[in-house]
Order: C-alpha cells, then sequence, then structure tokens
C-alpha cells in the first residue's frame, strides 16, 4: 500500500542484519519514541521486553543498533532514539499497519458525506482534510487543481480594443477571471460567437476535458468559426490551461494541533521552521504533486523530503480521483516524526477512497 522515496536497498540495513532479539530492542525503541517522544534506556528496556534481557544485554544490542545507524543517542543520554533511518527501517520493514476499525471507516465516511451533498469541491476536501487532522493530531493537507472544478459557465467581455476579459463559472459557485490579449479591431460579435460555442459545450465538463474536447472539435473543422474566433477560443482555453503552481490550491487544516504535545525548546523552534515551510506554498505544492504519479500511500520522513528536513516533520499522503478515475489531488497529514504510522497510513488510505468516491458520485 505504501510508496516512498528510500527504497531500503538505500538504506544498508536489512532485516537479515538483525536476530530476533536486536528486533524486539529496536521495535520498543521506536514503539517508546513514537507514544512519548523521549529517549528509552536499558533499564526500561529490559522491564518491558517480551523477552527476558538483562540492562547489560540489552546495552550491547542498543551498541550494534547505533553502529548500524537506526538509533542514536541524544546530547548525553543514556537512552535511545530513532534516527530517521531508523524510523523509514521500522515503517518498511517492521510495522504491523492495522486495520480501521468499523467505526473509523464509518465516522470518516459520515463526515465527508455530510458536507458533500450540495456543496462545492473545495468545501468536501476542506473537510476530509479537518477530519484527518483531528483524527490523527497532526496538519491535515489537501493539494486540488482548480483546474479540477466541473464548469457552467464561460463569458468573453471587451475591456479596451486589444484586451478581453474571460470569466469562468464553476457549478460549485467559484468564478475566476483572466485577461486576454485579443487582435485589434476584434468584432463583438466574435466574443458573443466565442462564449456561445464554448458555452454549448463545456456545461458539466471538467476545463481539460473541456479542452480536449474543443481541440478535437477545431482539428476536425467540424467547428463552423471564422479564424478571429477560433484564435478567441484558443487564447482563452490556454490562459486557462496553463498549469503552473497558481492553479493548485493548497488546504492547509488543523496547525494547532503541532502545538500540543511540544516537550522541549526544540520541539518549539521544529514546530516554527515547519509553518514557516508551509507558507511557502509553491515549494508544498512541488512536494505534494510527487505522489500523485504514485499509487497508494507515500510516506516522507524527515529530510527524505528536502522542503522538511529542518523541521523534522514526516508527510504521509495519498492521491484522489474524479468520476473518471483521473488523479486530481492528494490528502494526507504534514506532523512530527514521532506520527503513528500504523494508524495514520490506513486513516489516509481511507480518507482518499472516500474523497474519491464522493467527487466520483
Amino acid at each position: 500500500m505504501a510508496s516512498h522515496d528510500v527504497p531500503i536497498g538505500a538504506t544498508q540495513v536489512s532485516l537479515a542484519a538483525l536476530n530476533e532479539r536486536s528486533r524486539e530492542i529496536f521495535r520498543s525503541i521506536v514503539e517508546s519514541y513514537l507514544t512519548t517522544g523521549e529517549p528509552v534506556g536499558s533499564r526500561n528496556l529490559s522491564r518491558i521486553l517480551p523477552i527476558s534481557l538483562s540492562p547489560a544485554s540489552v546495552r550491547n544490542v542498543m551498541s550494534d543498533l547505533e553502529q548500524l545507524g537506526l538509533v542514536y543517542a541524544p546530547h548525553t543520554s543514556a537512552g535511545r532514539l530513532p534516527t530517521e533511518l531508523g524510523l523509514r527501517f521500522f515503517v518498511d520493514a517492521l510495522m504491523e499497519i492495522g486495520n480501521l476499525t468499523e467505526r473509523d471507516r464509518r465516522s470518516i465516511e459520515a463526515q465527508v458525506a455530510a458536507v458533500g451533498s450540495g456543496k462545492s469541491v473545495e468545501s468536501v476536501l476542506t473537510e476530509a482534510s479537518a477530519l484527518l487532522s483531528g483524527l490523527t493530531h497532526a496538519a491535515g493537507v489537501v493539494l486540488t487543481a482548480k483546474a479540477n472544478a466541473r464548469l457552467k459557465h464561460i463569458e468573453f467581455v471587451r475591456l479596451e480594443p486589444e484586451r478581453a476579459l474571460v470569466v469562468l463559472v464553476a457549478e460549485d459557485g467559484q468564478v475566476e477571471n483572466r485577461v486576454l490579449c485579443v487582435a485589434a479591431g476584434l468584432p463583438t460579435s466574435a466574443l458573443s460567437e466565442a462564449s456561445n460555442f464554448l458555452n454549448a459545450r463545456i456545461r458539466g465538463r471538467t476545463l481539460a476535458d473541456a479542452r480536449a474536447e474543443l481541440e478535437r472539435a477545431l482539428e476536425a473543422g467540424k467547428a463552423e468559426l471564422d479564424q478571429l474566433t477560433q484564435k478567441v477560443i484558443e487564447a482563452g482555453l490556454a490562459s486557462w490551461s496553463g498549469g503552473d503552481n497558481d492553479d493548485r490550491k493548497l488546504i492547509v487544516r488543523g496547525h494547532a494541533n503541532l502545538l500540543d504535545d511540544l516537550k522541549a525548546v526544540e520541539d518549539l523552534e521544529r514546530v516554527r521552521l515547519l509553518f514557516d515551510d508551509l507558507e511557502t506554498k509553491r515549494d508544498v505544492v512541488d512536494l505534494l504533486g510527487r505522489a500523485e504519479l504514485a499509487e497508494g500511500v507515500r510516506i516522507f520522513i524527515g529530510s527524505e523530503n528536502k522542503l522538511f528536513s529542518l523541521s523534522g516533520s514526516s508527510t504521509i499522503i495519498a492521491p484522489y480521483g474524479d468520476s473518471s478515475g483521473r488523479v486530481v489531488g492528494v490528502i494526507g497529514v504534514i506532523g512530527p516524526t514521532r506520527l503513528n504510522y500504523a494508524r495514520v497510513i490506513p486513516m489516509v488510505d481511507y480518507t482518499a477512497k472516500v474523497v474519491s468516491k464522493m467527487l466520483g458520485g
């Protein structure tokens, strides 16, 4: 279900490198960190391990794990924490991903459905993002393309002799405008004809679908339009379909969750850096956009993504689709590296599926 940027082969660590004793100790270190955020020492480990080992034996194994780059000792603490490499290894090789309870599934479906009836796509996505944030105690994020809205109406309005306004109205009520350069002396009738031609063909379609259909009609010569009108239509579509990052909408909900469980001044600094990262919308859009190419959940831990390397954050995201099955965005969470991965991964996966179903309906 999960895919990621750093294959285990690249970590130089394999399960074969760890015997059962090492695996149990490593698993206990990681699970303790995910629960408390604190280093755990050999004495405490020897008490909680399912196998009987003395603190001295545990210390020897911890030293071996440190040599492998899976754990480290922060400051002068006698306890150990997992490294990013260790977390990646745990997620890929040792973690058992839990199944969502029937109650969790019903809760996700009900909350997304409640806002879905008759509301805009953006409302559905905002609710889904807030829902994930509440369930995971992290920040919920959604990246969607504005171009995915289904169209209702388009209008060309002259502003000046060589400039016109293209007004696009979506079925969910969103209205957006673009300014277009037109040929000097273009008759007003050409703008009206372009509007009529498009409105007869775009209703209920996404911009990408409408553009493909219109290009086919123009190429096949089925469109009985004069050249000036054709140029207006082509220029109008091109201005709307640039596909640059400004056509991507980033929704972030639940920032406050990231402030709930701070353990130290370093944590506060980490969260401040993460907030700074989330403000640089373009970089976040680039990062999340990479997940659209993957099937299933995608996990970035700490510096595996350059964007969040300073704040040491993890990102768990999954793509969602529209009625035609085309991937149109991603949804997920951003939070500290000590997210409850086993619980969050299936939640993100299931929420993405529910959103796809809602948008497809």
